[in-house]
This record gives structure tokens, C-alpha cells and sequence, in this order.
């Protein structure tokens, strides 16, 4: 069966036969010839496309310009055009030759880009040794993978933002140094980097009211800082408000998280920068200027009034007391200043104490000290602010043990809350 209905005409194309003998072999020819049947053109060859499309694109321009040629060719010697829905349907099956290969190749090629997606590369179990990995502030999932993948942590950063995503997490990644594992599955390095425990931090809190010197003792202690390198630290580096005179009243009591690699500048930085914010927060500056206060004045009331205790409640009562006796121009008579300047902390105040030559003796010049004698926390900032209402002029804190503070307007109480004082610290 050659596929054609029978009866129809062949209407493939048609070339002339041709022996190879010439006419000169061929005697008594007739003159006039009856032409020969032209013979049918032959089907194409399927193995030879099957070729022509392994060969690729290049086999593919090849086969196309060859076939072009042929078709030229044979249009000269017959002088009959080559069958246009023939060519068509030549250059169709080299084009659709040439585009499977190319999907071939891009399907081995696409899956290769998608495999580390699809599948990316991840270790088994919780690793072993140890490592820190720093994540620095504002990395995406993406970013933490990669230092993760860089330090052996895990397998690929892939591995790590498939997780994050599948348990929607990401948003809870904080910076930090964390103390991990080499060769962990990215689940399990997920969890360390979502316990607090695993973060390398020493925190350090400081008090309230502490003298800077304590403050840079403290800090040396418990985060492992040089105490020189904190002491000697240029003060222009550390972002001091304008009016300020120095560290004194500056470093904020809070908690603070230090680092590995933070520097004594870090540090300090970080303490002034949360004074900063409290004073913000408290309109300081505004306040200030309606007490018809400077800023470093309101900072230095401020600590006075923590460094004389007591408690919360008694803030504003104090602050009254320090506002009445400015306002009235009588010596303040602050027994922590004399303390601060002689460097020294106690209950106890003698005769000779009040007679200390210093700038910082309440006793012995009038109006407030030349700076702060402590870091105030917000409270006692607020208290500075807004004293509260009433005449009294002393305050005594009666009882320190208890933080029992007694205020009056009249000095024969003032010397009565004096002499209890005494009689609880054991003095005469």
C-alpha cells in the first residue's frame, strides 16, 4: 500500500531519467524521441530527519540550506518549480527537529536551576562542635542562610529559608552572635537562632543613681571591657547632648546587651543613647525651659533627687524642697553632694564633712552644684520636671533601712527628723 487511494494520479514531483550512456553510443535513434516517464520523487528519508535532529540547530541550518540548494538545483535542470507545500512541509519538520532538541536541553538545563529550590541540599541531625555566627541587623532569611551555609552551619541557604518559610518565622529572627553547631539540618539550626539561650550576650544592668565612675566599674566587670579602655574613651565619640558637660548624668540606668566585639565606645554610645530617648520621651528640654531651668540644671536636680533615695513617691516632694531652697536663696544642704565630693558613700555626715572644699559642697556655696552628681533614671528626671506642691524646706530620711523620708517647713522638726536619723544609724 503505498497510502494513495486507488485510481488517483501520482502528484509528487517528477525528474527526468537519464542513463549514463551518451548519444553517440545510442545509433539509429530516432530523431524526435517520445519523452520518458519522469519518475516520482522519492518519500523522505525518516532516518535521515531522525539525524538531521540529533545533530542539534547547527545539523539543523545545515540540512535547511542544503535542502534550498537542492530545490535550486533542480528547478534549473527541469525548469519546473519545486512544490511550494512540499518545501513547507520540509522546513516545518527541520523546525520542529530543531525545537525539540532545544527543549530537551532546556528541561536538562531548567531542571539544574530549580533542583537547589526544589530540593535543596540540608544536613541530618542537630551537627556537632561549636561555631558563632554573627547575623547582622536587618538580614533577610536569605542573608542568614548564606552566613549560616558560609560557616558549615548548614548544608545550603536554601534549606534554612525553606524552613523559615514553612513555619513562618522569619519575622522573629533578631540579630545577634549565636552559639551553634557545624553540619545541622536547618530545622534544627532554626531553633537555636529562636532561643534566647543560644545568643552569646552578657547583659548588664545598671542601677540607678550610680556616680559614672561606679558605672564604668560595673561595666568593666560584668562585660569584660578594660576598665582604661572605658575610662579613656573620647567623649566626642560617644553622641552627648550639646548642653552636656560630660558623662556625669548621662549614662542611663537600664539593662544593656553587650556583645562580642562591641567596644568601650559601643557601650558608653549605647547608654547615652538611651538617655537621649527617655529625655525625648519627657519633652526635657521643654520642660526645662518652662521651670526656667536649663537642661543640664534639670539633669543635675535630677540627680540629686536620686542619690537622696527614698522612695518613688518622694521624688517630687524632694524636688519641691531643692526648688523651695533655690527660690529662697538659702544653701541647699545636700548631704550627697558633700559625699560625691569626696568620693565616698555613707549615712553618715559630720561637721567636717559639710566643711569640704569643693564646688560640689552644698553646705558651703549656694545654688546647685556645678553638674551632676549621679545617672538619674526617668523618675527622678520627671521629678525634676514637676515638682510637686508645698513649702517644705528640709526632708530627712529618717529611717534608711525602711526608705522612710519626712518632710517639714519648720526647722525645729527638721532638727528633731535629724536626731532620729542618728539614733537609727547608731550615731550620737
Amino acid at each position: 500500500m503505498n497510502g494513495r487511494p486507488e485510481g488517483e494520479d501520482d502528484l509528487g514531483d517528477m525528474i527526468p531519467f537519464s542513463s549514463g550512456d551518451s548519444e553517440q553510443d545510442r545509433p539509429d535513434e530516432p530523431a524526435e524521441r517520445e519523452p520518458k516517464q519522469e519518475r516520482r520523487q522519492p518519500e523522505p528519508d525518516a532516518a535521515a530527519e531522525a539525524d538531521a535532529a540529533e545533530a542539534g540547530t547547527a545539523g539543523t541550518g545545515a540540512a535547511r540550506t542544503g535542502a534550498a540548494e537542492a530545490d535550486a538545483a533542480r528547478e534549473a535542470e527541469v525548469g519546473v518549480p519545486v512544490a511550494p507545500r512540499q518545501r513547507a512541509m520540509r522546513k516545518a519538520g527541520m523546525v520542529s527537529a530543531g525545537l525539540i532538541v532545544s527543549l530537551v536541553a532546556l528541561g536538562a538545563g531548567g531542571i539544574a536551576v530549580l533542583k537547589p529550590y526544589l530540593s535543596p541540599d540540608d544536613f541530618d541531625g542537630p551537627g556537632s562542635g561549636a561555631v558563632t555566627v554573627r547575623i547582622a541587623p536587618g538580614s533577610s532569611a536569605q542573608a542568614i542562610g548564606s552566613a549560616l551555609a558560609e560557616a558549615g552551619v548548614v548544608a545550603s541557604a536554601q534549606s534554612f529559608v525553606r524552613v523559615t518559610e514553612e513555619r513562618a518565622v522569619t519575622n522573629r529572627l533578631r540579630p545577634g552572635h549565636y552559639r551553634l553547631r557545624k553540619g545541622m539540618a536547618a530545622k534544627a539550626a532554626l531553633d537555636l537562632l529562636l532561643a534566647p539561650s543560644s545568643r552569646v550576650v552578657r547583659r548588664v544592668t545598671v542601677p540607678e543613681g550610680l556616680r559614672t565612675s561606679e558605672v564604668l566599674a560595673r561595666v568593666a566587670k560584668l562585660a569584660g571591657l578594660p576598665l582604661k579602655e572605658l575610662q579613656g574613651v573620647d567623649q566626642a565619640l560617644v553622641g552627648l547632648p550639646s548642653y552636656a558637660k560630660g558623662l556625669e548624668g548621662f549614662l542611663f540606668p537600664a539593662t544593656y546587651e553587650i556583645e562580642p566585639g562591641d567596644t568601650a565606645v559601643d557601650v558608653l554610645a549605647a547608654m547615652v543613647e538611651r538617655f537621649q530617648l527617655a529625655a525625648r520621651q519627657i519633652g526635657l528640654e521643654r520642660e526645662a525651659a518652662r521651670k526656667h531651668v536649663t537642661p543640664l540644671e534639670a539633669v543635675t536636680v535630677a540627680s540629686m533627687i536620686q542619690a537622696e533615695g527614698g522612695v518613688d513617691a518622694d521624688y517630687p516632694k524632694i524636688s519641691r524642697v531643692i526648688y523651695n531652697r533655690l527660690q529662697k536663696g538659702t544653701p541647699l544642704e545636700i548631704d550627697s553632694t558633700v559625699l560625691y565630693a569626696q568620693n565616698r558613700r555613707s549615712l553618715k555626715i559630720t561637721e567636717r564633712d559639710t566643711k569640704v572644699d569643693s564646688p560640689y559642697n552644698t553646705y558651703q556655696h549656694r545654688g546647685l552644684p556645678p553638674g551632676p552628681i549621679a545617672n538619674p533614671g526617668e523618675k527622678a528626671l520627671m521629678a525634676a520636671l514637676n515638682p510637686a506642691q508645698g513649702d517644705w524646706h528640709w526632708f530627712v530620711t529618717t529611717d534608711p533601712a525602711h526608705r522612710i523620708t519626712k518632710f517639714t517647713n519648720k526647722e525645729s522638726e527638721f532638727v528633731r527628723y535629724r536626731e532620729e536619723l542618728n539614733k537609727n544609724l547608731g550615731t550620737s
